[in-house]
């Protein structure tokens, strides 16, 4: 054999190995992922990326029950409060940007901020700090979420109420938070969050299947939402979207 032929058979039989172990990773995830839909835990997809190789690509379960459509790897999702992290991606944006900075105190940006929050920065609304309380703990809020509310509409429901703990002293999950820094970003940009993510977050690496939901837009491919209640599956509760707003 010469040392070239040697080679391509190294190469030849490292590949039929990576290909072995790949499809043992395959095989591995997939019984991961059907342990949860099995226990009727999960429906939706799941994507798998090594560098620049999608290795596993799969999808479980329906996108719409009552229609009996199947998810798959193109199916629309409601990410929720996964919209935290663009959040957080549009506030450091604008922060390179100079056009705020993370120890910035809220008031800077918000004139009417009650002199509760004097020592809240951004920061502590993005890392759940604050200690402003969330809104959507508010007893009113059940009834809120079903009509369009302009986020300062939103933001005088807990402008005046107490902060929960100091500034930074401990942590609490604030969707209020984020909904103030919706409303920082609004300011800063000139543009409404929808409009700043799509431009700044989505447009530049082509992100053609990701955006801001709507409860208007007829959205191809998106799945309908489920609340599970003991064995029985229901309808998601409807929200309109100007209520989460960036939270």
């Amino acid at each position: 054999m010469t040392w070239t032929g040697f080679r391509s058979a190294v190469a030849t039989a490292a590949l039929a190995f990576a290909s072995i172990a790949h499809a043992q990773d395959t095989e591995r995830m997939d019984q991961i992922v059907q342990q949860l839909v099995d226990a009727k835990q999960f429906m939706g997809s799941v994507l798998v990326a090594r560098g620049d190789q999608v290795v596993f690509n799969e999808a479980y379960g329906s996108a719409n029950l009552e229609w009996d459509v199947a998810n798959t790897p193109t199916t629309k999702y409601r990410i929720g409060s996964i919209t935290k992290q663009f959040t957080a991606v549009s506030i450091q944006l604008l922060e390179e940007r100079g056009k705020l900075k993370l120890n910035d105190p809220v008031k800077k940006h918000f004139a009417e901020a009650p002199a509760a929050w004097d020592g809240v920065t951004l920061e502590h609304l993005l890392s759940h700090t604050s200690g402003i309380p969330s809104f959507t703990s508010f007893p009113e809020y059940p009834k809120l979420k079903y009509f369009p509310t302009p986020v300062t509409e939103i933001i005088g429901l807990f402008k005046d109420k107490p902060l929960e703990f100091a500034p930074g002293e401990k942590w609490a999950y604030s969707n209020s938070g984020y909904l103030l820094l919706g409303y920082v970003i609004e300011k800063a940009s000139g543009m409404s969050y929808a409009e700043f993510a799509k431009a700044n977050i989505f447009t530049p690496p082509a992100m053609a299947d990701s955006g801001y939901d709507s409860n208007a837009s007829v959205i191809a491919r998106r799945a309908a939402g489920y609340t599970r209640s003991g064995e029985s599956l229901t309808n998601a509760d409807f929200v309109h979207m100007s209520v989460p707003h960036a939270a």
